[in-house]
Parts: C-alpha cells; structure tokens; sequence
C-alpha cells in the first residue's frame, strides 16, 4: 500500500510538473523520453530496496538520490506552474463574469522556462553532493573558555569525528583523505562520538585498518551510536545479534581506540586532570536509551572539569544540563546536519534538522555549559551531502573568560 501511494505522489508530481516542458515542445517524442526517465528512476528505487530488504546501503542509496535529485526539481517546476495556475484561476474568473467571450489564456512560455531553469538548481546540487559533496571535508575550529579549567591544560586541542557509518562509504582514496586530515591538526586527544557502522559490525572490515591509523598523544576515546547496536537488522536470534555487538566493540579495541561504555577516565598533565566521560547511547523518542550518565560519571568529583561524550544531542538538552555534575563541554553527532543545508557563517544556519533538534550543529552555550554537535564524517541514506559538509572538529580549550 505504502508504494502505491508514494507511485501515486511521483506521478502526480511528474504529470503536473510535464505541464512545463509541454509548453516548450509538444512532440510526442520528448513526451515520452521525459516519462521514460521518470519510470526507470523510479523503477530503479524501487528494485534496489525490495532487493536490499530496506537496507540503506550503496546501490540502495544511490538509487534513493537520483530520486531525490528528479523530485526535488520537479516541486521546483510544480511550484512555479501552481502559481501561475492560480492567477490563471483568478484572471478567469475575473474575466468570465465581465465579458462572457473570455477564453483563458495558455500557458506562458517565459514562466516554464523560469521554472525548468531554477529546478536546474536543486537537481545539479543533490548530484553534487553525491558525487563530490560527501567527501568534501572540512576542518572546523572553536576556541572555548572556562574558568575552572586546569591551567596545564590551558591550549589543550581535541579533535573530534563523528557518525563514519563505514557501510555506506564507497571510496577507500577519499576516506583515507580525511583521516590524514584529522591526524595533520595535531590535536592531543581525539574523540570518536558514535555510529561506526550503519548495523553490522563487518562494515568495518575493509576500513579498520585506516582507521587504526588515527592517532593522538592522549589517545582516541569513543562511544556507541544508536546504529552501532544492531537495532535496525532482522537477525536470525537474539544470540546473533548480541555477538555482532561484541564484534563491533572488540573493533574499537583492535583499531586501538579505548571505547567508553558508561564509563570514565581521566586524562593527566602536570599534576592536574581532567574528566573523560563517556555513555552509551541515550537518544530522544524512540531511540535507545542505553546511556547511564550516573554510572558514567560515578565517583567523579563535583569541581573536577569534565567532557562527555554522548552521541544524540537530545541527551544534552534532557539530561545533562540538569544533572547535579556539572558537565562542562558535551560532544555529540548523530543528527548529521540532515545532510542539507545552507551555512553562511555569520548570518544564515539553516537546515530541516533544526526543527527536530534544537542543537543539531555547531556549538551552543546554555548556563556556561557547552555541547558541539559534530556534522558527521560520513553518510547514511542520502549518499552525499549539500551545504552540510563532512567535518572534523577540532577544540581549544582555554583558561578565563572569552574576549570581549
């Protein structure tokens, strides 16, 4: 049922949205080619995901953003030739009680051209961020100040990666780019906040061993992600699934990075400390709620400064700010910018993500706590990215108060 009524939509969409074209050519010929491509796509789509049992892998994925790329365009065109439909509507009825030999107008040339133009717009884009947009890394930096933070770790810079989902990347030359990335900013300890994989732990097969290769005086600290537990595959048992899991914690271990499960360490320098807590997945709604901030953060002191790692930033905004401990700096991902967007640093942030999330990327401050959440260095569904790149985050940490 559920396709019949999305075939239905597509259609419709593309039946009104052929109005465009036709008014530029009507030859039977570019008719069909146009609904020809439009079958296909489709068809395609929906091949892939009967074929993938409703797994978002790459051919699944691939399929789903041409998809995108076609519909996107047409709503574009469809909007356009609504409105000109409207006024087309109006101007006709206008005309229709004052002068009873009114025949309405045809459609204008000049308004589907416009439209087929602008849909050029959102189709190119979609394509680019499939092809070059999912790759394109980007180094962010923040400077943030505290107070209380222990002088020795005055300039201290952590590097943060979040949400690899390794089973959707197809491009071993440009993921090696981006850990070479975050291993040149130099930074003494690196945080990995959740989602390795998209379900299976043999994702990580083919890319433990680059990822092994990250590296950072103080060491790399992780933790789950909603997608790290198998909750989204039909295993054959119970068994099954738990092993996957063990599998993909033995990973973490093998790749050298020392993987928090509601738990803590601390990170020394000079005499002084800081707090590295890190919990499982605690996400909004429906989500796995595994995390236990009170067994992570058991027998840390009230004073000591404290980081968390927590993957679904709703935690932050439900938990953590009212917690007795106070939780300096949280770092999360999972909301991967939605993948789409715009940013123009300084004046617009903007993506569908922010009416989900209210701390969906970037930093933000609430009662001098602070949580970062990082865009994603990789992909899930939608393979590739626009506006919402791929991002390593890197934080210093500094002693006082922020400049005027």
């Amino acid at each position: 049922m559920r396709w019949l009524l999305f075939i239905a939509f597509y259609l419709l969409i593309d039946i009104y949205a052929y109005q465009a074209l036709r008014s530029l050519n009507r030859s039977w010929w570019v008719g069909g080619i146009y609904f020809v491509i439009s079958l296909v796509v489709i068809g395609n789509f929906i091949y892939q995901w009967q074929s993938s049992g409703g797994g978002f892998f790459s051919a699944i994925g691939f399929a789903f953003g041409i998809v995108l790329a076609f519909l996107l365009a047409k709503l574009v065109i469809v909007l356009f030739m609504f409105g000109e439909d409207i006024v087309r509507f109006f101007i006709g009825i206008f005309h229709a009680v004052s002068d009873s030999g009114y025949k309405a107008p045809g459609r204008r040339k000049f308004v589907s051209q416009i439209a087929l133009g602008l849909a050029t717009i959102p189709f190119v884009s979609v394509l680019y961020g499939m092809f070059k947009g999912k790759y394109d890394f980007r180094v962010l930096n923040y400077t943030l100040y505290f107070e209380d933070l222990p002088s020795a770790f005055d300039g201290y810079r952590i590097g943060q990666i979040s949400d690899v989902h390794s089973g959707s990347f197809d491009n071993h030359e440009k993921v090696a780019y981006g850990v070479d990335l975050l291993n040149k900013q130099g930074t003494d300890v690196v945080f990995f906040t959740g989602d390795l994989v998209n379900n299976k732990a043999t994702e990580m097969e083919d890319w433990k061993s680059l990822f092994s290769t990250v590296k950072a005086k103080d060491g790399v600290y992780s933790i789950l992600g909603n997608h790290d537990y198998g909750d989204y595959v039909n295993w054959n048992s119970a068994e099954e699934k738990e092993n996957n899991l063990d599998r993909l914690k033995a990973t973490h271990a093998e790749m050298g990075w020392d993987l928090l499960l509601n738990e803590h360490r601390y990170v020394e320098k000079n005499g002084e400390k800081i707090a590295i807590v890190g919990v499982e997945n605690w996400g909004g709604g429906h989500f796995k709620k595994a995390g236990d901030l009170d067994l992570a953060g058991k027998n840390v002191a009230a004073d000591d400064f404290k980081i968390l790692l927590s993957h679904d930033p709703s935690h932050w905004q439900e938990k953590v700010k009212q917690n007795d401990k106070f939780y300096h700096l949280t770092l999360s991902g999972h909301t991967h910018g939605m993948q789409f967007g715009i940013e123009i640093p300084g004046f617009l942030k903007w993506s569908p993500a922010k009416y989900r999330y209210k701390n969906w990327a970037g930093i933000y401050k609430e009662n001098n706590k602070y949580i970062n959440v990082n865009r994603g260095f990789g992909y899930l569904a939608f393979p590739g990215r626009v506006g919402i790149w791929p991002e390593i985050s890197v934080i210093e940490l500094r002693k006082g108060s922020a400049p005027a």
